[in-house]
């Protein structure tokens, strides 16, 4: 059936027609994430680049990249028809998605890029993936919230003699 509206009218309708995340993508992480009990996490909330679950605690961003829309190395393929624009689109998300990782990183945020092919080949592992970030996380935090002081050569052998004084009297 030949389209009721021309190359050009299409085309404007299109690029109104904004997405919604790929949903049953980011779906399954949820229900991972939930499974196995990973607390903390929202979605759709004001973060730069939009990522799909965001940890603000431990200032993790986490992003579920469709294979195609971000140019996964393995399952990518331009379409056949209209070769020049997808290959424009698809090196453009890319760029975008480095931009938006510097700039996370910038702010002082991890940032965790899951492909959609792990999410579905090997779940477990994208959850590990998640679970050691907000580890690590949560050790940085404990590390700055508790640095270690610097040793002062005299003040740590001054402390090891009186030790070894009180040991000696108690004896």
């Amino acid at each position: 059936m030949a389209d009721v509206f021309s190359a050009r009218f299409r085309s404007e309708i299109m690029s109104r027609i904004r997405s919604k995340g790929n949903r049953a993508t980011e779906q399954r992480l949820r229900t991972l994430m939930r499974s196995r009990g990973i607390v903390g996490w929202r979605r759709n909330q004001t973060v730069f680049g939009s990522p799909d679950f965001v940890f603000r605690a431990s200032r993790l961003a986490v992003f579920v990249d469709g294979c195609f829309w971000h140019g996964c190395p393995i399952h990518c393929s331009t379409p056949v028809s209209n070769r020049a624009f997808w290959r424009r689109k698809l090196s453009a998300n890319r760029t975008r998605d480095l931009h938006v990782n510097r700039a996370l990183r910038k702010k002082g945020w991890r940032v965790l890029r899951i492909w959609q092919h792990d999410l579905a080949k090997r779940p477990d592992w994208c959850v590990s993936r998640i679970m050691r970030a907000l580890a690590e996380q949560s050790r940085l935090r404990l590390i700055e919230a508790h640095p270690r002081q610097p040793r002062n050569e005299t003040t740590h052998s001054l402390a090891k003699s009186s030790c070894r004084a009180s040991t000696n009297s108690a004896s």
